[in-house]
Formats: structure tokens, sequence, C-alpha cells
């Protein structure tokens, strides 16, 4: 099973690194001081992560602001991956170092200012450190509401795909194919999903067994007006990270938990289809949702596709960040 890992930087007043996770999916939002401070420590003893540089950071939020920096993925020796990278054209990012003896960690470019993060652990019986996250990271303790004893249950399993936007299409995937070993998953052109007035060409990059899906997009351009991937490369002054997919095992239930706590914070989600989008959905995929599905389909916004591989039910939240790209 692969351990998916996502590195958001923005710049607040101190520098903070706080992973959350969800089944075997983990977010981690990163961020410098402000004002610099001195470096006592050694990056194996200090809870953050290796590669973490506070001119970088700054200069990332610079150009696309809250935005992922960083997708890791867990492998079985982060060095050889990182080695075995290189030697089929990847571009170097970070060397790889290890940590405590037992965590080893490396990073490559993927596209844009964005990276491909290596992560693999020794945490058998002999070892003698064993780490749920990294070094210098510990687990919630009991007393915390939102420890393990007592977490609150989305029915988010796991992070589907991380969707990339790029300029050039072909140049990246090409790239990508040459150092990852991944194959071809999916394809859509402008005439799957464009609207004859924009459109887009996508193409989704999976591992052997298909636990690590990377989709890329990128714009058609010389159409009567943009894309959504166009207008996500301006203001994000470049490729980058558009969007996480997660998937659920009930996507009502995730909907009903996360809309009872919006008044405390959390997503807002894109407006809904109009009506005449439900009406005919029962046409569609009559045999496959009941009425009462349907029904909570229009109830929340959520958009149905259907093609050879099932159906799909899929909602897209607002964007997170400070601007209009990463969702």
């Amino acid at each position: 099973e692969c351990q998916w890992s996502l590195n958001l930087t923005s710049p607040p007043v101190t520098k903070h690194t706080l992973p959350i996770s969800s089944a075997p999916a983990t977010l981690i939002s990163s961020s410098p001081p402000l004002i610099p401070l001195p470096f006592h420590s050694s990056p194996s003893s200090t809870a953050s992560i290796p590669s973490f540089d506070a001119s970088t950071c700054f200069a990332f939020s610079a150009s696309h602001g809250c935005s992922v920096r960083a997708i890791a993925v867990e492998v079985d020796d982060a060095e050889i991956a990182f080695t075995m990278s290189i030697n089929h054209g990847a571009i170097p990012a970070f060397p790889p170092v290890l940590l405590h003896n037992s965590v080893k960690l490396a990073e490559v470019r993927l596209y844009g200012d964005v990276v491909l993060r290596y992560i693999s652990y020794n945490n058998d019986s002999n070892s003698k450190h064993s780490f749920l996250f990294l070094p210098g990271f510990e687990p919630v303790s009991d007393s915390n509401p939102f420890s393990k004893s007592s977490p609150l249950d989305f029915g988010i399993q796991r992070l589907d795909h991380v969707a990339g936007n790029v300029h050039d299409l072909s140049r990246v995937v090409e790239y990508l194919e040459k150092f990852t070993g991944f194959h071809e998953f999916a394809e859509f052109t402008a005439d799957d999903v464009g609207t004859g007035e924009s459109g887009l060409n996508s193409l989704a990059l999976a591992n052997n067994n298909e636990t690590v899906l990377l989709t890329v997009n990128e714009p058609v351009y010389g159409t009567k007006r943009k894309s959504q991937i166009e207008t996500y490369l301006e203001h994000n002054e470049g490729a980058g990270v558009q969007h996480l997919a997660l998937m659920s095992d009930d996507i009502f239930k995730t909907l009903r938990e996360m809309m009872k706590r919006s008044g405390f914070g959390g997503f807002e989600f894109m407006p809904s289809p109009p009506f005449t989008y439900y009406s005919n959905l029962k046409k569609r995929v009559g045999d496959v949702l009941n009425d009462e599905q349907i029904k909570e389909c229009e109830e929340f916004g959520i958009l149905v596709d259907r093609d050879h591989h099932g159906t799909l039910l899929q909602i897209f939240s607002k964007p997170i960040g400070d601007r209009f790209d990463s969702f």
C-alpha cells in the first residue's frame, strides 16, 4: 500500500510544520518565520522536513501563494529510488538523507516548482527508533480531543490522485514516464472534456499497482475563452498542483460530516449545477443510482460521470489557498 503525503507552504509569523492525516494520506502544512531565526540543530533533530528551507519557502509563496510544493510517496528505499530516478533523467532537488538511522528522504523535480519526495522507513523490530511519521514529530496525546482514540470519521479512505497543470503536456509526461516507470492510466482530449469554447488535454499516469495516480493537464489555446487550466497557470505563475482528489467510501456521509462543521471553517463547495442536470440524471444513471441517491446528489450538488470504468460521483471545493488556483 502506498503512503501519500502532500506538503503545502505559506508564509506566517513563525516557522511551523503541522501534519494531519486520514487513513494512509498525510497532509503537511509548513511555513517559515517572518523574522529569520538562528539554526541551532541538525535536520535530523528537528520536528520539520529536512529539505525545508526558509528562503526557498518565501520564494515559492511569493510566486505561487499557499500551494502544494511536495508530493511524497513511500518507497522501499528512498536512496535507491532517487539514484534510479536520476539515472533515468530526473532532475535532483534534494539528495538522500538518513534520519535517526531509520528514515530516508530524497527529492527530485516533478513540474514547475513542485518536487516528488521519496520516503522509506526501517521500522523493523531490531531498529532503535520507530516512527509514525518523521523523526521529531510526536503522536497526538490521548487527552487531545482529536487523537486517534476519538477520531473524526468523515469516511475518507485515501488520496485518490494529484492533478497538476502544465504548459506542455507531452514534454512533462515524457519526463515523468522515463524516471518513474509509471504507465498511462487514462487520457482525455479537448474533444472529450471541452465545451467548444474552451478545453484541455489530460493524461493520468499510474504506478504498477495503480495506487499512485498523477494526472497532468494542459490548456487548449486559441479557443473563444480561457480554460480553467490556462487561468490556473496565470494565477499560479506557472505549472503546479491544481487539485487533490480524496476517495470516500460514502460521499454522502462525507459531505454531511463536512457541512455539519462548515460554521467552524473547512471547505466551501462550488455552486450546484442547474436543476435540469438532475432531472436528466435518472435517464443516465438510473440503473446504478436509486431515487434516494439521485435526490442526495442534487441536495449536495454532486456531479455524476459515467464511462467504461464505472460511475464517478464527485464534488469540487472552492479554491482553498489565497489565489484562484488550488482546490
